[in-house]
């Protein structure tokens, strides 16, 4: 899955950035990037109270090694870390689960926008049939974007504080 991974991107404000695939030697800059991420984003994240990322989380994050996830990375111009995204593919190749989180302090410049687009365009190019993200129903911010992106929304089956957001391609 690694076709397409890389690209040079502009958000509506002309905010340019670069945006590729993580690596293994990827993992200090990301543990660097989550302290710049604030702990309600974290926990929006990974659905979890937790208080840091793990380093095994993090080897997650910049593995190479699993052709059904790519892990992308977004990067300033001065090398600063963005944000960072995952794609994981289902099992039968049909759909993938999206997870993306950005530095605090870039936040409202069209870089999720840009990089959420960015994944669903690889994912199309890839054959996906839909792509989703599970959010907290408290993450308004993230469920608006999602949704002016042609994703819908669907109650989580076994977790009323969730929702899944879906985005379906056409063939």
């Amino acid at each position: 899955m690694l076709d397409h991974a890389e690209s040079d991107l502009t958000t509506r404000t002309g905010f340019r950035f670069h945006v590729r695939q993580a690596t293994p030697k990827d993992e200090a800059i990301v543990a660097e990037f989550f302290r710049h991420v604030t702990p309600e984003d974290i926990r929006f994240r990974f659905l979890s109270g937790m208080k840091a990322v793990s380093h095994e989380r993090l080897l997650t994050m910049t593995r190479v090694d699993d052709p059904g996830i790519v892990n992308f990375l977004a990067f300033a111009r001065d090398q600063t870390l963005l944000a960072v995204a995952m794609l994981a593919a289902s099992e039968d190749a049909q759909r993938a689960e999206v997870a993306l989180s950005i530095r605090k302090d870039f936040k409202r410049q069209g870089i999720s926008w840009e990089m959420l687009a960015h994944i669903c365009r690889y994912a199309e190019r890839h054959n996906f049939k839909s792509i989703e993200s599970l959010e907290s129903r408290e993450n308004h911010a993230a469920i608006e974007l999602e949704r002016d992106m042609d994703f819908q929304v669907f109650d989580a089956k076994d977790d009323p504080t969730v929702v899944v957001l879906r985005r379906e391609f056409k063939p």
